[in-house]
């Protein structure tokens, strides 16, 4: 160190400052992913435990794995009217309105984007800005309202019912999101197909949506996730026939207490989908984020 230049001992501290601070970003980074990952890994590693092992002290992964429990929440119980277990009816009932509810969301989310960024009428602010006022109010507020109105269209308790309640919290982010990857998009190309003979609805069909794509793929995860994990509503809208999946996990009690198991395995099996969509769709989650909050 003694016979080093003034140069090489600069460039040498430089060298060390770097590793000192990538080291403590690595660390903290791991630190962070194992606060995160560590319930959800003891939540598999439980549906796939026996319950003595389960409730061993102290804790210790488990040397046996069994498929029991995913085939009691298949398996368990008679849900009504339906022939299927209550777990199966209330899978069904998650996708069915999920899917509703992304579909009708995205739709008219995308045309509701279009025409606030494109078209020039009256309220046009106004309407963007109530929408996400609507977004904003906490959903306790609302619930009563909403169960008025659903017990007077005899909604209840249904299918229909939730995907319309979803849909009300949903649009607004789908309009944020689309409207701010409209305005990213040149007019003059839309200009030029209209003069061409294009209409509104051609050059948003054949140039602004295919230029879209992104943020179409990431308004459409962000509604499915939405839908899929909202357990407020579908806990006070439903009661057997439309309950979903979130609903059915709080369900998973006994006389004698909580069953852990089964309610492992069924928590398993509900969080496959959001995790899915989130892995292989990642880049479009963030570019939906960035896009629609900078340039909207």
């Amino acid at each position: 160190m003694s016979g080093l230049s003034i140069t090489e001992k600069y460039l040498l501290k430089k060298r060390l400052q770097r590793f000192v601070s990538s080291s403590f970003l690595y660390i903290a980074v791991a630190l962070i992913v194992l606060w995160v990952l560590a319930p959800y890994t003891w939540l598999v590693i439980s549906s796939f435990s026996s319950k003595i092992d389960l409730l061993e002290v102290p804790l210790k992964i488990p040397t046996k794995f069994t498929l029991d429990h995913y085939h009691s929440i298949f398996s368990a119980g008679t849900a009504i009217g339906e022939g299927m277990s209550f777990f199966t009816q209330s899978l069904m009932n998650s996708v069915i309105i999920t899917f509703g509810s992304t579909v009708l969301s995205m739709v008219l989310g995308v045309l509701s984007a279009y025409a606030i960024s494109r078209l020039r009428f009256k309220g046009r602010n106004q309407a963007l800005l109530i929408m996400m006022i609507s977004y904003m109010l906490p959903p306790i507020a609302i619930v009563i309202p909403g169960y008025m109105i659903l017990k007077a269209l005899s909604l209840y308790d249904s299918r229909f019912g939730l995907i319309l309640v979803n849909i009300s919290f949903i649009l607004p982010l789908i309009v944020w999101i689309m409207r701010g990857f409209f305005m990213s998009i040149s007019k003059e190309m839309e200009e030029s197909a209209r003069i061409d003979g294009c209409s509104y609805l051609g050059s948003l069909f054949r140039i602004v949506l295919p230029l879209s794509a992104p943020g179409i793929v990431s308004a459409g995860i962000f509604a499915f996730i939405a839908s899929w994990n909202e357990y407020l509503y579908a806990f006070l809208y439903t009661s057997m026939r439309a309950r979903t999946l979130p609903v059915l996990l709080g369900e998973f009690t006994t006389k004698v207490g909580i069953d852990y198991l089964n309610m492992a395995a069924a928590g398993v099996i509900t969080s496959l989908p959001p995790v899915i969509l989130a892995l292989v769709f990642q880049k479009f989650l963030i570019s939906g984020l960035t896009e629609g909050s900078v340039k909207g």
